[in-house]
């Protein structure tokens, strides 16, 4: 894969059985070419892998299908119920329109199980590896071809795969001395579940986990409120003890965007209109409020356009341009609001007044839009994250440039009230703004003085005061992962009763907690499609806390003081961290050694490891390494 023309970096990790290679492109390789490109080297690669290697698997990372909600089945039932109950749903939700498909996590997995009498083996002179290749010769569903009789004709087919203890049970192994050995005769067949390879708990109670996940363009509200409908409708087909319980959600936090944007917009329209109201008048204050919603209108008819949805991203930028929209309406209303005042006619007020400020507000709206321009070529994966915003922001502008140069002179040409040749008393405020201006005038030197020591003095303030410049800002987070990592060796039942023990210590918090969801031998939760495959020694607790007006209380206090908590626990490794916000971009400091002597690597990690430990304020301080 080296040679793979586009490749930014190739990471790889390897554990028992098991080895992954993540290959990243550069943002310009589009997927569907990497992923071609990658096939192509996997198949040259494939004829020198060994022959029990089973194929490899090549799979897009694409985040469009991270789980927009996980359902959360609990009760006390047994697990066989649970997965009944799991499969049920899961074959319901997947019926439900825009849904990709459905994982059931955390459940029992059956199987038929084989235990072999050696003595009777040796006996009837069979080996195992001579019975292993004939069960599957005989799990076969094959076409017998066709039966043909006079005006009919039948296709026939020979069902005869295994689906039960008893299927098993009777197969015919050999014939000795003419006597016929069946299965049962050197083995012990059962009908059992596989061994634990995970527990899965809700608020300490044994749960089964469905992963939901949308088409990519498919609308995640619409696709919540109906997914949302199904559990209900099965909440009430099932007994009592059992409990459905929506663990993660996107749809609310795309929800709580769509209500700020619409809070801004309202906001703006009573705020604009009350300060014009306060100096123009009624007629013109309404005229720009209008300005508002057609600008938006506009801007969100030319990003449906582009082919964007309302991300994340778009939504900002929206609530970001809002309170740009009514500059140029205010200029060219205010202004046309003055001719008339001076005596001419609606027509002739929205012409002059109009074309008087035409370019001034177009150059200013193009200055604007030159700021914001060159972050449309951010390169990375950064840019293609933050591309949205100098777009939507740019479309905006030109948007309520749009609608002030055309559709507010129209409307003040039949909508400003009738002419008047009396000259009003001048404003109050426009007396001082007036006398404050020209003494700036009149003092040229003194006033760009006062603006140089206010910006130095803004400068030095913001140095003394200021807590610094972050990409992303820290927020109140929803939700918290603790990731335990115990020694590689160490059985699940092991790592469970460490993840018990984390469980029984978040006890005095469950006044802040609304769920507390148990993951043990993964390291994702169901929640990263990012995250490795797992494995007994990993454990994932996931902290749903109540919406900030239910707990009074920040989460991120609440973060630390868990990781205060829990930090004395021995054996394991404890990661505490909040939700993740914004594009990927693991931790905030990553040192990596590299070398060809694994030994030699270790030795300079527990060195450098030391080292950083005593570095103030450093949290999840972890190394990678796991021997």
């Amino acid at each position: 894969l080296n040679g793979v023309r586009g490749v930014k970096e190739i990471r790889s990790s390897s554990a028992e059985g098991l080895s992954m290679i993540d290959v990243e492109f550069t943002p310009d390789v589009p997927s569907d070419v990497a992923l071609q490109r990658v096939r192509d080297r996997v198949d040259i690669a494939q004829g020198e892998l060994p022959l029990d290697a089973e194929e490899p698997v090549i799979k897009e990372i694409n985040f469009a299908e991270f789980p927009i909600m996980l359902v959360s089945i609990s009760g006390d039932v047994s697990p066989v119920q649970l997965k009944e109950i799991a499969d049920r749903l899961q074959d319901a939700l997947e019926a439900v329109p825009g849904v990709l498909k459905v994982d059931v996590l955390g459940a029992l997995e059956p199987e038929i199980r084989l235990e072999f009498d050696p003595d009777r083996l040796a006996s009837y002179n069979l080996t195992i590896p001579e019975i292993l290749a004939l069960i599957p010769s005989e799990n076969v569903n094959i076409s017998a071809g066709g039966l043909e009789t006079r005006g009919t004709k039948f296709n026939v087919r020979i069902p005869a795969e295994l689906v039960t203890a008893q299927d098993v049970d009777h197969l015919l192994l050999t014939v000795r001395d003419d006597k016929p050995i069946y299965l049962s005769d050197v083995a012990n067949v059962r009908a059992t579940f596989k061994d634990r390879a995970s527990y899965s708990r809700l608020n300490g109670t044994a749960n089964v986990t469905l992963s939901i996940q949308k088409r990519i363009g498919a609308n995640v509200v619409a696709v919540s409120d109906y997914i949302k409908a199904v559990v209900a409708g099965a909440q009430q087909q099932v007994p009592g003890a059992v409990e459905f319980d929506i663990t993660f959600d996107m749809s609310k936090t795309i929800r709580n965007m769509v209500a700020d944007l619409e809070n801004n917009i309202l906001s703006a329209l009573i705020l604009v209109f009350g300060v014009l109201l306060l100096f123009l008048g009624w007629r013109p204050s309404t005229i720009v409020a209008l300005i508002i919603p057609l600008s938006m209108l506009i801007t969100f008819f030319l990003v449906q356009m582009l082919g964007y949805t309302l991300n994340m991203v778009v939504l900002f930028s929206l609530v970001l341009v809002l309170g740009m929209l009514v500059d140029n309406a205010i200029v060219i209303v205010e202004n046309t609001y003055r001719h008339l005042q001076l005596g001419h006619s609606r027509i002739e007020a929205a012409i002059l007044g109009a074309r008087q400020v035409a370019w001034p507000v177009t150059t200013s709206t193009l200055t604007t839009v030159g700021a914001f321009l060159p972050l449309m070529f951010w390169p990375g994966i950064m840019g293609d994250f933050m591309k949205y915003l100098p777009i939507t922001l740019s479309l905006g502008l030109l948007a309520s440039l749009f609608v002030a140069l055309v559709f507010s002179p129209t409307i003040c040409s039949v909508w400003t009230g009738r002419s008047s040749k009396t000259r009003q008393r001048e404003h109050w405020f426009i007396r001082g703004y007036r006398r404050f201006q020209q003494a700036g005038l009149d003092n040229p030197g003194l006033t760009l003085f006062l603006a140089v020591c206010l910006l130095i003095g803004l400068a030095v303030l913001y140095g003394k005061i200021g807590w610094g410049v972050e990409f992303f800002p820290e927020g109140d987070p929803e939700r918290a992962v603790i990731d335990v990592r115990a020694p590689q060796g160490t059985n699940i039942r092991e790592t469970d009763r460490i993840a018990r023990l984390i469980e029984k210590r978040l006890e005095p918090y469950t006044p802040w907690l609304k769920h507390v969801v148990a993951n043990v031998g993964s390291s994702g939760g169901g929640m990263d499609i990012m995250a490795s495959t797992g494995g007994p020694h990993l454990a994932n607790i996931s902290l749903i806390f109540y919406d900030f007006a239910e707990r009074k209380k920040p989460s991120m206090e609440i973060v630390a003081a868990v990781r205060k908590d829990i930090a004395d626990i021995a054996g394991v490794e404890i990661k505490v961290e909040k939700e993740q916000e914004g594009p990927p971009t693991g931790a905030p400091v990553t040192v990596r050694i590299i070398g060809e002597d694994f030994r030699m690597l270790e030795q300079l990690s527990e060195r450098a490891r030391r080292m950083i430990a005593d570095v103030p304020n450093i949290v999840n301080l972890r190394s990678d390494l796991e021997a």
